[in-house]
């Protein structure tokens, strides 16, 4: 698409593909891609074409975390600024957008995914690492070739556990392999991010890209929109409420959903034995 100079966005059959595309540097992160990403991910999810949303990496790897030889060079130019000075500037100059209605955990600087009404896919097609790892853990759904590989990295570095990753982390994994990551930047490989519940499936990676369009078309036609975006809410929402708020908040959603066009398909297409034609409403 016009516009983009480090990511590659196309609309294919209602999935919007959106690819880091920095293919020589294993798509290492910069700020001209994060600001892509978010545009992208937000024209996506305002697009009534588009039902799902995969985020990958061209080449061999999906993100090898921010770009260290660039920030090294952006910082040996700063004239006697420190770097904590130069990286708040940037911060200062590029808020994040505000999401309306979405809770406030979600629209921090990287933990927007959640806010975006239509699930996204994280198709982790190879080395994954540092805020490459911190994306991937906001997908919704993470779909894992066999050449993944995964590695917090911040320790190896000197950093700490960066833009709430240790929230996610310790979440999907647990506190104890939490921790084990994130001390050890150890490397693990898309077997062992599967046994810790970091990714859904790991899939051969000689059918990966064909069987991760697959499940996206899936999810695209053969369920409801509607569905699908008060699910996710529900599920995120459930991360900060107690059991008896959830299942209220359920029983409202319920009755609405009884009133909706998406039910009356699903009835439909059930009895009539054929494909659904949901309209998201």
């Amino acid at each position: 698409m016009a516009g983009f100079e480090q990511i590659n966005y196309n609309v294919d059959d209602a999935v919007a593909w959106v690819t880091l595309n920095r293919p020589a540097r294993l798509n290492a992160w910069t700020n001209v891609m994060e600001c892509e990403v978010r545009s992208a991910m937000q024209k996506a999810d305002r697009d009534d074409a588009v039902r799902v949303i995969v985020l990958s990496g061209a080449g061999r790897g999906f993100c090898s975390g921010a770009d260290v030889q660039g920030m090294a060079e952006m910082f040996a130019g700063a004239a006697g600024r420190t770097i904590s000075e130069i990286v708040r500037e940037y911060q200062d100059r590029n808020p994040v957008p505000k999401c309306h209605g979405a809770r406030s955990d979600f629209q921090k600087r990287y933990s927007y995914f959640p806010s975006l009404k239509k699930p996204v896919i994280g198709a982790i097609n190879g080395p994954t690492a540092g805020l490459g790892f911190v994306i991937a853990l906001y997908c919704d759904i993470r779909l894992a070739s066999t050449e993944a590989t995964f590695s917090t990295a911040f320790a190896k570095r000197g950093l700490i556990a960066e833009y709430g990753v240790a929230w996610m982390l310790s979440r999907l994994a647990g506190h104890a392999a939490a921790l084990d990551l994130l001390m050890s930047a150890r490397l693990i490989t898309a077997q062992e991010a599967l046994a810790l519940r970091l990714v859904n499936r790991v899939i051969p990676h000689e059918t990966f890209e064909q069987e991760v369009k697959s499940y996206a078309a899936e999810l695209a036609h053969s369920v409801s929109p509607r569905s699908l975006r008060i699910m996710k809410r529900q599920v995120y929402d459930a991360l900060f409420q107690t059991l008896c708020e959830a299942a209220e908040e359920a029983d409202v959603e319920m009755f609405k959903s009884f009133d909706s066009e998406d039910f009356q398909e699903g009835v439909k297409h059930f009895l009539e034995k054929r494909k659904a034609a949901f309209s998201g409403k």
